[in-house]
């Protein structure tokens, strides 16, 4: 009587050169990949980028690892805490936030203008259009040069005052204290850090907030810019801004660095093992993402100082006293008006805080430093 199935060796004979359950020698492995790659042309483009992504950044890896390897063998081991280690710092805070805040000018032209004027553009991609079409993509990216020169003077100070301070207000406090307090301890090395780093900042800011918010730009360069100022109202209207500037920075700041080390502190808690049982990658990956989320608590808390600080730099009248100014401004604008430019600001500032925590750390990493924060011990 006949099967009504077929038997395993008509399935075998139908469907495969083998028989069944054996897996393919390596040649007729290599046989059935090239019939494939000829079947779907398609098919075989994606492996092959595939493949060629994966030995570039290999390539990459490596030539990193020996570039880190001889700048390690120059510089000598960094100490921790030693004029080295803080310099080191310093100079990654520099790159971290000159780098990144210069990146998103677009982003942030367009967020100043609408603090200025809520009716001015719609949207970002209306207003980057309009402004295109008037002044090409230079004008896309009007402000870039005192952004450039400011916020890397900006998160020099900034980082490496926060490594600095936290480790001389830790032994201030002593070992116990510290660790029991240590959010406090976070809060308050940052704040330190930024009243000065603001500083460096405030006449940078001044200059490119100006050239954003007046069309045509009132100058065409930061140091014509601040030849500009200086020269109608003195070395005062490059810092006219500060007060509202430390008001947005300094909360800014102690949110970004404590969220960061809590963030981060949790996330290796979650982890299963240590810190130092994972590798530099996942330590920087790490960073990214507790720098992303740390951004989106620092855009909230400060947004409204940052509305402020355009509104005074654009239209604080020559003469006017600080409170004066920020009344008449609140009056016309309203408590929604401080929150204009939101939405584009969290986006905007997540991602820069989530690239400056990892550029940071990668630069620590390179220099054969530890990256930022960890889980507290367990108990065993």
């Amino acid at each position: 009587m006949p099967l009504l199935f077929p038997t395993q060796g008509t399935l075998s004979d139908a469907f495969s050169p083998l028989p069944f359950g054996r897996t393919p020698e390596p040649d007729v492995q290599q046989s059935l990949h090239k019939s494939k790659q000829d079947q779907y042309p398609a098919w075989s483009t994606v492996e092959d980028l595939k493949s060629k992504a994966g030995t570039l950044s290999d390539e990459a890896q490596t030539e990193l690892r020996k570039a880190s390897q001889t700048v390690q063998a120059k510089t000598g081991k960094i100490e921790l805490y030693s004029g080295k280690y803080y310099s080191t710092c310093i100079l990654g805070g520099l790159i971290a936030c000159g780098a990144t805040h210069t990146a998103v000018t677009p982003l942030d032209l367009v967020k100043c203008r609408r603090q200025v004027d809520s009716k001015m553009y719609k949207g970002n991609f209306e207003a980057w259009g309009k402004i295109g079409r008037a002044e090409g993509l230079r004008g896309i990216f009007t402000g870039w040069s005192p952004t450039l020169f400011g916020y890397s003077a900006q998160g020099a100070f900034k980082y490496g005052g926060y490594e600095y301070f936290k480790k001389l207000y830790s032994d201030l406090a002593g070992e116990d204290i510290a660790r029991r307090y240590k959010t406090s301890l976070y809060l308050t090395a940052s704040a330190s850090a930024e009243i000065i780093a603001d500083v460096a900042l405030c006449p940078f800011e001044a200059v490119k907030v100006r050239m954003q918010t007046t069309i045509p730009p009132f100058a065409s360069g930061t140091f014509s810019g601040i030849s500009t100022i200086t020269g109608k109202e003195g070395t005062a209207g490059l810092y006219k801004g500060l007060y509202p500037l430390w008001g947005r920075q300094i909360p800014y700041t102690m949110m970004k660095f404590a969220s960061f080390e809590t963030i981060v502190e949790a996330i290796y808690g979650y982890m299963p093992g240590q810190k130092s049982d994972y590798g530099k990658a996942a330590q920087t990956g790490v960073s990214f993402a507790g720098g992303y989320l740390a951004g989106i608590l620092c855009a909230i808390v400060s947004h409204p100082a940052d509305v402020m600080v355009s509104k005074l730099n654009a239209n604080r009248q020559a003469g006017e006293a600080f409170g004066a100014a920020m009344g008449r401004i609140y009056k016309d604008i309203g408590f929604p008006g401080l929150w204009n430019g939101l939405v584009i600001r969290i986006i905007m500032i997540g991602t820069l805080t989530s690239l400056q925590w990892g550029i940071y750390d990668s630069f620590k990493v390179y220099m054969g430093l530890p990256t930022t924060g960890a889980a507290p011990p367990k108990n065993q």
